[in-house]
């Protein structure tokens, strides 16, 4: 109830704002990013506009301009050595923002390395820090849950996070966002909880496996499904398990497969898309 009075409040100046001259005591909100293939940027740019925000890129002293597997090699490298990235001075003031909006891609399943030399260098204590993210299959919760441990003393709200595949959907999905959250004047979508699940039916294993069959990542199969109405389809949520790879080594004996989440949204004339992968 307390983070719900916050948000509404929040959504009130800042719906004042859009609508007049700014009062003195609107909170001040800086959208700050780190893109590296300009997915994250355009997260941020329309979370910017949306919002007449302040906007600020991360940039790193040696940027991560080489082929895919060059930033690969490199970031493993980084992570191993445990000697983050070198990032440019920011030219904006943290302490002159109210509302820090983080935006980033996933490396290794949480925020990317010029992130993390970030948090290192500033302190975001009273701060509400909105993340968002950018991904190949998942890794938002991961990321806000080390945000969270990294930053203790900042108010970390709910964060946005979008496939690199699905990013036409992204203008919508963000605006529908920041209405839902309280960030934006107008009416979200108000979408019903998830029924209970029950063991996946034959159709239901069928839309599953349309969803993932293109993503050489994931090779799993649905156990467990449940689904809402969402405009323009539907949207499901299936418990699924790893399945041995074509050509890899069957799993070791005594260990359990791997158990995830996987979101799945099928729009009517679309074939079904997979939205996020939660381990």
């Amino acid at each position: 109830m307390k983070s719900m009075t916050i948000l509404l409040a929040t959504a009130t100046v800042l719906m004042a704002a859009a609508c007049g001259p700014k009062k003195a005591d609107a909170p001040k909100v800086l959208v700050l990013y780190y893109s590296q293939t300009d997915n994250t940027k355009a997260v941020a740019e329309t979370i910017a506009n949306a919002l007449s925000a302040d906007i600020e890129a991360i940039l790193p002293v040696n940027p991560y301009d080489g082929t895919y597997q060059e930033t690969i090699q490199r970031g493993m490298e980084e992570r191993t050595s445990g000697k983050l990235p070198e990032i440019q001075p920011l030219n904006a003031d943290i302490a002159a923002y109210d509302i820090i909006f983080l935006g980033y891609p996933i490396w290794y399943g949480t925020y990317a390395l010029p992130v993390a030399t970030l948090l290192e260098q500033v302190d975001l204590s009273g701060k509400k820090v909105v993340p968002f993210c950018t991904f190949g299959s998942g890794g938002l919760d991961a990321s806000i849950q080390d945000l969270a441990a990294k930053q203790p003393q900042a108010e970390i709200l709910p964060g946005y996070g979008v496939r690199t595949a699905r990013m036409a959907s992204m203008p919508k999905e963000v605006d529908q966002f920041l209405k839902a959250n309280g960030f934006l004047e107008g009416e979200a979508v108000k979408l019903e909880a998830f029924p209970e699940p029950h063991p996946a039916t034959e159709e239901e294993a069928a839309i599953f496996d349309a969803a993932v069959s293109t993503y050489p990542m994931i090779s799993a199969q649905a156990v467990t499904a449940t689904s809402r109405a969402v405009p323009g389809g539907v949207e499901y949520l299936f418990t699924a398990q790893d399945k041995p790879r074509e050509g890899m080594p069957p799993m070791p004996a005594g260990m359990a497969p791997r158990e995830m989440k996987i979101y799945v949204i099928a729009e009517e004339g679309k074939a079904p898309e997979f939205t996020q992968v939660v381990r």
